[in-house]
């Protein structure tokens, strides 16, 4: 059996996608790429739902790496605590709030490169930073984006950097920050990491996921 779609079936499953989710977007709540930067770090191992409860209150009274700088790891952990992993958290921030001052002039850069020198800062949450504050393409693979393209069959790899280079390559540029928003969405209403409900996805007859489950188990997941 084949391990990833045509490029033809992958268009139309992203077709359909849109269709299901129009309204496709980022969950987090911002309102600049520093904002954005700060909740994408916080968003690791924690849902986007808490992380705007966090964040509610932290951007009411820090807005800027200076802002920031004047707590100490301690105070900001407290602040954090309910994101989980407040304390590599809390260290994470403000070393890049000092690297941000040090290195961008207290702006957040626009480049891969640079972003990933910043503590806290891999590829993922590099493109989620570019993608949507400053509207350049890119595929950010978080465990939805990973788990929901592997099982499609929108990509094929068993990490998310080559399964970021499969989306990369099968999917037009342009479409890359809508196609991340649009694999999120699906992994957390529909194709969820425990128990997918297939009975209600419309990506039944492309799912390869869903086709070898259905040759093994001789009927629906």
């Amino acid at each position: 059996m084949k391990n990833m779609l045509t490029k033809e079936e992958i268009k139309e499953v992203i077709n359909k996608l849109i269709d299901l989710y129009p309204d496709a977007k980022s969950e987090l709540n911002y309102s600049n790429p520093f904002e954005l930067l700060i909740a994408t770090i916080l968003s690791a191992q924690c849902t986007d739902i808490q992380v705007n409860k966090v964040t509610k209150e932290l951007f009411k009274e820090y807005k800027t790496p200076q802002d920031f700088l004047t707590l100490t790891e301690e105070e900001l952990a407290e602040k954090i605590k309910s994101c989980g992993f407040y304390r590599n958290k809390s260290k994470h921030i403000l070393a890049t709030c000092n690297l941000l001052l040090e290195n961008f002039n207290g702006k957040v850069p626009n480049t891969l490169e640079e972003l990933i020198t910043l503590p806290g800062v891999g590829r993922k949450t590099a493109n989620v930073v570019l993608s949507n504050a400053f509207g350049i393409p890119a595929i950010a693979v978080d465990t939805h984006v990973f788990r929901v393209s592997n099982r499609i069959g929108l990509a094929d790899s068993l990490n998310v950097l080559d399964t970021e280079k499969d989306l990369m390559n099968n999917i037009d540029k342009g479409m890359w920050s809508k196609v991340h928003h649009l694999l999120i969405f699906h992994g957390r209403r529909i194709c969820k990491a425990q128990n997918p409900m297939c009975d209600k996805c419309p990506l039944i007859d492309y799912c390869l996921y869903f086709k070898q489950k259905i040759n093994k188990d001789g009927e629906d997941c």
